[in-house]
């Protein structure tokens, strides 16, 4: 017998590797004259992850999340731990979002619109970059990661109904590797293979994994290319 989705731990998964060996994304590639050229390029290059593979069987949603990289001196991710009673992903970490709604022009206005609903952000604070490619879910949501800077004087309004806590990363730990750390597990009878980014602050540690994590190590992998 299968445990509930909701039992279960990421953190109990043993660690099946590290990537030490991978180069560091450059402070300088941070910066956000950079970040600017960057999405302006025609950059080739091909995301390692793409999709999981599914837990939930239900009909394929499409979603957005904004990937928000505050402007400070040492730039930052602005990232959320979802409410512990959502029907999916709850308690995890994650990027402000949700579902594409019909009013929504495309991803990007979705993304801009959830992360107001969210957390407050408003579009004049927000610079769209350019969108990384879609990643599937096993909880089978088809999601654009819509890359922005993040103006530093941001004022936040926190949603309780969606969002128990806001709070930044900064964007050099997540882009250095050694900080990747891979994760192998059978659930369901399936293969399942993940990364996770802890991340030590005065809390104790942020534990960010899954999608957050594979979207995460896509924009590393874009960045170097």
């Amino acid at each position: 017998m299968r445990p509930p989705l909701a039992s279960f731990d990421p953190r109990q998964v043993p660690v099946s590797g590290v990537d030490t060996h991978l180069p560091v994304v450059p402070h300088e590639a941070l910066a956000p004259s950079a970040l600017r050229r960057k999405f302006a390029s025609a950059v080739v290059w091909r995301p390692e992850f793409v999709d999981e593979k599914k837990f939930l069987d239900r009909p394929m949603q499409s979603a957005a999340v904004l990937v928000p990289l505050v402007q400070r001196s040492l730039p930052t991710v602005l990232l959320t731990q979802r409410t512990s009673h959502l029907s999916t992903h709850a308690g995890q970490i994650a990027f402000p979002g949700g579902k594409i709604d019909p009013t929504d022009v495309d991803a990007r206005a979705a993304a801009v619109r959830e992360a107001y609903e969210e957390v407050g952000l408003d579009h004049d604070g927000i610079e769209v970059l350019g969108c990384l490619p879609d990643y599937t879910t096993g909880s089978s949501f088809k999601v654009t990661p819509v890359v922005a800077l993040i103006d530093p004087e941001m004022r936040l309004e926190i949603n309780p109904h969606e969002v128990a806590e806001a709070f930044e990363v900064p964007l050099a730990f997540l882009m250095n590797p050694s900080h990747h750390r891979h994760h192998d597990y059978v659930w369901q009878g399936v293969q399942r293979h993940w990364l996770s980014m802890p991340y030590p602050d005065a809390t104790g540690e942020r534990f960010i994994w899954g999608a957050t994590a594979a979207m995460l190590r896509n924009l590393y992998q874009f960045l170097l290319a």
